[in-house]
């Protein structure tokens, strides 16, 4: 087994948050936050192992989940919202009109990679909300994860990340072409 494929093994595992989220929402109710929370913050260490294995693979070659990392990352977003709603955290009216909203949208544009990101935004934004909200300590874990995030990239994340991240929804709102990928 390569590096690719252990990349695309946690990748997939990693989508399957889809399927854990809204179940643990269900079996565990809003009991299960601190969960979530650890979750999620095994997601994200997961994403940024998992393109770090990919690139450094001694065996280089395109695979269906790796050229669909953004939409893996989006589904994972979308079991949280579930998670959120199935809770009580976010209203069911609120929940699906934001779905229905970005379903058209990216039926409509596709999937540029900044506007997958600004899908994922507001969904972790409020999360991260709920977690300091109602389990403080668990909160705090995920902003220590982000900070730790930024630190790590430091300076590549205020020169490079936040511009193109910017530049991408910019051009994506001003442009009215079909975009995919």
């Amino acid at each position: 087994m390569v590096a690719k494929q252990v990349a695309d093994l946690l990748s997939f595992t990693r989508g399957l948050l889809l399927i854990i989220f809204p179940w643990l929402a269900m079996t565990g109710g809003q009991e299960s936050l601190s969960l979530a929370v650890m979750l999620l913050i095994a997601n994200w260490t997961g994403d940024v192992f998992d393109g770090a294995l990919a690139r450094r693979s001694r065996i280089r070659y395109d695979s269906w989940i790796g050229d669909h990392d953004l939409e893996i990352d989006m589904v994972v977003a979308l079991g949280l919202l579930i998670y959120t709603i199935a809770t009580g955290y976010v209203q069911l009216t609120v929940g699906v009109i934001y779905i229905l909203i970005w379903a058209i949208y990216f039926w409509r544009v596709g999937i540029p990679r900044t506007m997958g990101m600004l899908f994922q935004a507001p969904i972790y934004g409020w999360f991260i909300y709920v977690s300091l909200k109602y389990t403080p300590s668990a909160g705090l874990w995920l902003v220590a994860w982000l900070l730790a995030a930024v630190i790590l990239t430091w300076p590549r994340f205020p020169r490079e990340v936040v511009p193109g991240f910017l530049n991408g929804v910019k051009e994506n709102f001003a442009s009215g072409e079909r975009c995919n990928g």
